[in-house]
């Protein structure tokens, strides 16, 4: 089990914080050693089963050194206080990335199949307000307003498949599994170009 000294009386913090403030690293790292308890104390409320109690330890270390380099006694309040907020932001800070980073791993990972078989993320599901505009457009402004882009913006394979999946310029509306037997490609392969270009023209379109 590991043990923290006690922290320093008033006047030793202050003896301290002034030859660190001169540039004596022995003297900051002696801060920050007197100040581990307070790092110990915080980081309990960030524990869980799936963090490291030693990872947070040493976030929560970095925020202390950054509390004792910046710390100015003028502004009132105690090193105690100023260090507790800059602790907690440094972990808080940390929490946040991992919460960003969970959000984006998730977002790509397959959570089933859609009705033509496809793998799927929930990323491909936020991916359908794209097809959503491009209909939504074909309501209410007509084929035209596609027109203006739909040439421009896609290359002419890209063009093809899209005609062929929402039934446009001509074609009979199409499944991906009949426009891969029809242009002899795979599946998959129709859904990324599709994907691919619905992208392009949601840009074009929304601009």
């Amino acid at each position: 089990m590991q043990t923290f000294k006690k922290p320093l009386n008033k006047d030793e913090e202050a003896y301290y914080l002034t030859k660190s403030r001169q540039g004596d690293l022995e003297a900051r790292n002696l801060l920050v050693e007197y100040n581990l308890r307070l790092v110990a104390h915080i980081v309990k409320k960030y524990q869980s089963g799936n963090r490291n109690t030693e990872d947070l330890l040493s976030i929560g270390t970095i925020g202390l050194i950054k509390a004792i380099n910046t710390y100015d006694e003028s502004k009132g309040s105690r090193l105690v206080t100023y260090a507790s907020r800059c602790i907690e932001n440094e972990l808080l800070m940390r929490l946040r990335q991992e919460r960003k980073e969970a959000r984006e791993v998730s977002l790509y990972e397959p959570i089933g199949t859609d009705k033509e078989g496809n793998e799927i993320s929930l990323m491909d599901i936020i991916s359908n307000d794209d097809e959503s505009i491009i209909n939504n457009i074909i309501v209410c402004d007509g084929i035209e307003k596609i027109s203006k882009v739909y040439f421009n913006v896609l290359d002419k394979r890209e063009q093809e498949i899209i005609a062929m999946r929402y039934g446009l310029f001509g074609y009979d509306e199409m499944t991906q599994r009949d426009i891969s037997k029809k242009l002899n490609i795979s599946r998959s392969y129709v859904s990324r170009i599709e994907k691919k270009a619905l992208l392009k023209l949601r840009s074009a379109l929304i601009l």
